[in-house]
């Protein structure tokens, strides 16, 4: 697995080659210091922090965060993560052509928070009638049981907070990638806010099985034959 860390710039839109329009998100992806390694058998795991985002003036910078740094003679920074790669050490630095266009990455961030909303905006509900006098617009309507559990079942969709959550959005192509600027351009769009941080990860997939070389193929084929 390789990864890199990253702010969102925008969307805007590109020409593929044959003159379609493809909307695109553009990623200030890197350049990222090799912080720590983890592995061994105090840390039960093995992977690479690297940090992103680099804090000019100390002391904007909480103590803890100041001294793990200064331990390993590194500049402070905003945006810490940890990705499973191999192959670094530390004080290296991580840019954005570890990936290559055409390729799949998967991309984390931070959804964007839209406050304290009803049931029909963040649970797609219908809602009632809109005219007639109706009283029963946007309302969740009963969300009660009878006499048998008596009770409201766990889970039940209900007004509440929306967005500001984790997303992770898999399978995104690597349109083009301009490392003298540090820019990635993948298609579509990617969770949260322009100026949000982000995770970029390479997705690796195993490639599906031919079928016709399925046992049960084969099998079929073989009665068929027979026949």
């Amino acid at each position: 697995m390789k990864g890199i860390l990253g702010k969102k710039i925008g969307m805007t839109h590109v020409f593929a080659e044959d003159g379609r329009v493809v909307p695109v998100t553009v990623i200030e992806a890197g350049p990222c210091k090799v912080v720590q390694l983890k592995g061994g058998k105090s840390d039960g795991y093995s992977a690479v922090q690297i940090a992103f985002d680099e804090i000019k003036k100390e002391k904007n910078v909480p103590k803890g965060r100041l001294g793990h740094f200064k331990k390993k003679s590194l500049a402070p920074y905003r945006f810490l993560r940890e990705i499973k790669m191999e192959g670094l050490k530390v004080g290296d630095d991580v840019a954005v052509d570890i990936f290559n266009k055409g390729e799949k990455v998967s991309v984390t961030g931070v959804s964007k928070g839209k406050g304290f909303q009803g049931v029909m905006k963040r649970h797609n509900y219908k809602g009632g009638p809109g005219s007639h006098g109706s009283m029963f617009n946007r309302a969740p309507g009963s969300i009660g049981q009878s006499s048998f559990p008596s009770r409201v079942w766990k889970n039940k969709g209900m007004p509440g907070h929306m967005g500001d959550e984790k997303v992770t959005t898999k399978n995104i192509e690597v349109v083009d990638i301009r490392g003298e600027q540090n820019l990635l351009i993948v298609k579509g769009s990617v969770p949260g806010a322009n100026g949000g941080y982000l995770i970029i990860r390479s997705v690796g997939k195993t490639p599906a099985s031919d079928s016709s070389d399925s046992p049960r193929r084969k099998e079929s084929l073989r009665k068929s034959a027979g026949n």
